[in-house]
């Protein structure tokens, strides 16, 4: 059954697809192009479903939407917006918004929402006292990152449970502070915790704490990071790496909901938001019997994946004029890049993703004399042991060459050293996922017709998409 939709942006062309998309679905729809006209228009329309873009003529969309849910609280507002930055995804959450779509948008998705809208009614919000300004942690237009702003703004309210998968340097600590710093348990403290910096025969004592006498040099007693925690969020970073023995201490306190100190008796209450995150595939961990499955299923309660730098590449530009900024802030000469630095820059593999850009970004404020960077000094500082990096694939190789290309400059970026093992199932995983998210977008999400295509069993593909955490694909609009 349609629902009455009410369409406000000043481009024609947006409202008449958008308007046609919805008809098409059963909807009945009318449109506004400013802030005045959609006032005048809900009075006599009445929609159950508001979608209005963040610039208008006269007005800001985001600035609407407290007062129309003051007036119309149970009318889900969803925001649309080209200003596709983490400050707009949150802040469109923060103001009430029920869902928030980044432009170029897929009528599909578009639609969808609509209907989830129209199912769920009551528009969802948070108080609007999240910190302000553009300084925040996350930083990307990219379609994927838009996927991760859209999850943090949906769980920023609730103490569900995330867990942040990417590779190492992608930033999932900062994914982390977001998700603490924008939600209700930001006034308490964020703990963070690596697990793999931990030898195996502390970690129940730095996670639980201990007694007085629990072990030999125990000399007092000490609160552990649960206990540090309290009120807050504790960041459980590479979980993957915790030994068998802790997860299952683990996960008695997150079925319980309470803990004991090492070599205590009593029981405290954790009240404690828990985000976990690891740079390894956990399904193959469990398969390989290294990590409990039942642990895994309480922690992955809402995944978020974040995407390698080499699959956000539109971002790098932004990113690396970011890190210049700060490396001025903290006092290194400033510097500016070229529009073929930047060039330069997009064409790099990044095996250490953010983590890697930031860093030559910094030794280019250091080291370089120039005040304007130029793919020259890139090259040169991107170099590893006077080997050059490797020119980028050039058109027209095949899928072997375009491979060896990437294994070199993977390779090359190590210099005299060798990547970290597991380098096998790392690559065969890194060439799986863009195969089946390109098959599924060639089939329009048909999971029958992506196993048919790839030569595979349909539970087969099931399952991949499963292990490697790749979704299906939204169906576009006809």
């Amino acid at each position: 059954m349609g629902g009455r939709v009410l369409v406000c942006d000043d481009d024609a062309a947006i409202r008449t697809v958008v308007r046609e998309a919805l008809r098409r679905a059963g909807h009945t729809v009318e449109t506004a192009a400013s802030a005045a006209d959609l006032r005048r228009t809900i009075r006599t329309f009445r929609p159950q479903v508001l979608l209005t873009d963040v610039v208008l003529p006269d007005g800001n969309g985001l600035d609407l939407v407290p007062e129309l849910l003051a007036d119309h609280p149970h009318m889900p507002i969803i925001v649309l917006s080209a200003q596709n930055t983490f400050t707009t995804a949150m802040r469109a959450t923060e103001q009430g918004a029920f869902d928030y779509l980044p432009k170029p948008f897929d009528l599909g998705e578009l639609a969808q929402a609509v209907e989830d809208a129209l199912a769920r009614g009551p528009a969802l919000g948070l108080e609007d006292d999240a910190p302000a300004g553009e300084d925040l942690p996350l930083i990307g237009r990219s379609p994927p990152m838009q996927e991760v702003y859209r999850t943090i703004a949906r769980v920023v309210s609730n103490d569900l449970t995330v867990l942040v998968l990417g590779e190492s340097g992608t930033g999932k600590e900062l994914v982390a502070r977001a998700i603490h710093d924008f939600g209700p348990r930001k006034g308490a403290p964020f703990v963070a915790v690596n697990m793999a910096a931990i030898p195996r025969e502390l970690i129940e004592s730095e996670l639980f704490g201990h007694e007085r006498g629990a072990f030999t040099g125990a000399a007092q007693r000490t609160q552990g990071r649960f206990e540090q925690a309290q009120g807050g969020t504790l960041f459980l970073d590479e979980i993957g790496d915790m030994p068998m023995e802790a997860q299952t201490r683990l996960l008695r306190v997150l079925q319980s909901g309470e803990f004991s100190p090492v070599g205590g008796a009593r029981a405290i209450r954790a009240d404690v938001r828990i985000i976990a995150a690891t740079h390894q595939e956990l399904p193959r961990l469990i398969a390989d019997g290294q990590f409990r499955e039942d642990l895994y299923y309480r922690l992955n309660v809402v995944p978020v994946r974040l995407p390698s730098l080499r699959e956000r590449g539109s971002d790098v530009g932004e990113l690396a004029r970011y890190f210049l900024d700060r490396a001025a802030a903290d006092g290194l000469p400033r510097k500016q890049l070229s529009a073929k630095g930047i060039e330069r820059l997009e064409q790099h593999s990044w095996p250490g993703n953010v983590r890697e850009l930031e860093n030559l970004m910094r030794r280019l404020a250091a080291l370089t004399r120039d005040a304007v960077i130029m793919p020259a000094l890139i090259e040169q500082q991107l170099s590893v042991g006077g080997q050059q990096a490797v020119a980028a694939v050039p058109d027209g190789a095949d899928l072997g060459e375009a491979i060896e290309q990437h294994l070199a400059r993977h390779f090359a970026s190590y210099g005299h050293a060798l990547p970290p093992d597991g380098l096998y199932d790392r690559i065969l995983a890194e060439f799986e996922r863009p195969l089946l998210r390109l098959t599924l977008a060639a089939v329009r999400g048909n999971q029958l017709k992506a196993a048919r295509l790839l030569g595979i069993n349909r539970n087969t593909l099931r399952k991949k998409l499963t292990d490697l955490g790749v979704g299906p694909a939204v169906r576009r609009s006809e």
